[in-house]
């Protein structure tokens, strides 16, 4: 086969990456008859009977109230639905105080959109010369930014100290004096923590966060908060942390873990100079960014419908899935050389095997071979300078499956580890 003539861009998006592994073996997982398969290795959000039941009559309500004919029928500027960016500003102005206008908010396809706009409008290939990054101040981080830079080298990441828990937990914190040390070492142009974070369930402490402001400011850096898993929604977060968006901040929220993932539908909130760019970036790359998202929840959110929702029936439910993980594991992988990052927020347990006589890609595959889907941790520390043993030594699992799939998965991973 002639290989293709393609541009630089082309050459770069078409090449293996992490996050595209992760999304074929979940494509092919959903689409599979097979009974025995055991898929603990997706991002996809549960589907909450009780939850999509609500979105369900909505969407019906809509139908029969001709209320789709806007989000199906018709272009939203782009920034986004109108309609649906206030009273999204009336609800965060209301529980935080925070004094947004609509000219602090922006939609876009999904928090993949969000971060690729972003970090090629921060970091990249300056006009002036020279190329700015895109720091991480905290690996692992999320496989999806890997492959989001139109530049070679977009991403610099601080290796973090690991803190040692009871029962076999461990905790990733920020060593914020190597942080400090690579700010003066590189060239930065936007820094970007999430939290919770996908993969380990870390959630930086509010300390943390705010060291972190104080860091980007005193670097006239913007801080990007990647909050797709937590607050205000989907609220899938077990420690109690504060919430926070000020000028330097760029807040990014998604529709996706509220069990909404099929709309693509992310938000952004942001001094208005950097949402009006974003607004620019959403019509040449998409014209507007989709309705369908803001016409669902925009009369549940004006109504004091949505947060309810996500108190009362969203987080219990991925609380309640924690719990039963944590437990699994304690009762499996007793005794055994394995060590849990300590769940604080999103569905996924990382595993640590730091005596495994193979890798995490090894491991993958020898489970895929069982048809037992994992993600192997190497793709996940992104940035990094050296290869770190410790990267080949992680696995990371969503938990949020029935009691008897996660037991099955979980039995699979310790017998090909450990031969027990």
């Amino acid at each position: 086969m002639t290989t293709p003539n393609y541009s630089k861009f082309g050459e770069k998006f078409t090449q293996h990456s992490g996050i595209t592994k992760l999304m074929q073996d979940l494509g092919r997982a959903n689409q599979s008859n097979n009974p025995d398969l055991v898929m603990l290795g997706g991002g996809n959000p549960a589907l909450i009977p009780a939850a999509h039941q609500v979105f369900v009559s909505e969407l019906e309500r809509l139908i029969h109230d001709q209320g789709v004919d806007q989000m199906l029928g018709y272009y939203d500027g782009p920034q986004g639905s109108e309609r649906f960016i206030q009273v999204l500003v009336e609800m965060l102005n209301q529980s935080y105080g925070w004094g947004l206008s609509t000219d602090h908010i922006a939609i876009t396809n999904g928090s993949q959109s969000s971060l690729f706009s972003l970090f090629n409008l921060f970091a990249g290939e300056m006009p002036g010369g020279g190329q700015k990054q895109v720091l991480l101040p905290l690996v692992p981080e999320y496989i999806g930014y890997a492959d989001q830079g139109l530049s070679e080298q977009m991403f610099v990441a601080v290796k973090p100290s690991i803190k040692r828990l009871d029962n076999q937990e461990f905790k990733y914190q920020i060593d914020f004096e190597q942080l400090e040390q690579t700010l003066s070492d590189r060239d930065i142009g936007v820094i970007c923590v999430s939290r919770p974070t996908n993969p380990s369930g870390n959630v930086i402490t509010d300390a943390e966060l705010a060291q972190l402001r104080q860091i980007a400011n005193a670097h006239q850096l913007p801080l990007i908060v990647d909050n797709a898993y937590g607050q205000p929604f989907p609220g899938v977060i077990y420690t109690q942390v504060q919430p926070h968006w000020d000028d330097h901040t760029v807040l990014c929220l998604s529709l996706s873990k509220l069990g909404l993932p099929g709309l693509r539908t992310g938000v952004v909130i942001a001094k208005p100079e950097t949402i009006s760019a974003l607004s620019r970036i959403n019509g040449i790359l998409a014209l507007a960014p989709g309705g369908m998202g803001p016409g669902l929840l925009t009369r549940m959110i004006k109504d004091n419908e949505l947060m309810p929702l996500v108190n009362q029936t969203i987080y219990p439910f991925y609380q309640d899935k924690a719990q039963t993980a944590i437990r699994l594991f304690e009762e499996i992988f007793a005794g055994q050389a394995v060590y849990r990052h300590k769940l604080e927020g999103a569905f996924f347990m990382w595993l640590w095997f730091p005596e495994m006589d193979m890798s995490a890609e090894d491991l993958y595959q020898a489970l895929k071979r069982q048809e037992v889907y994992i993600i192997p941790g190497q793709d996940f520390f992104i940035g990094l300078s050296e290869d770190w043993a410790h990267q080949h030594q992680c696995i990371r699992i969503n938990y949020a499956k029935d009691e008897a799939t996660l037991r099955k998965g979980l039995m699979a991973i310790r017998q090909v580890v450990f031969s027990v």
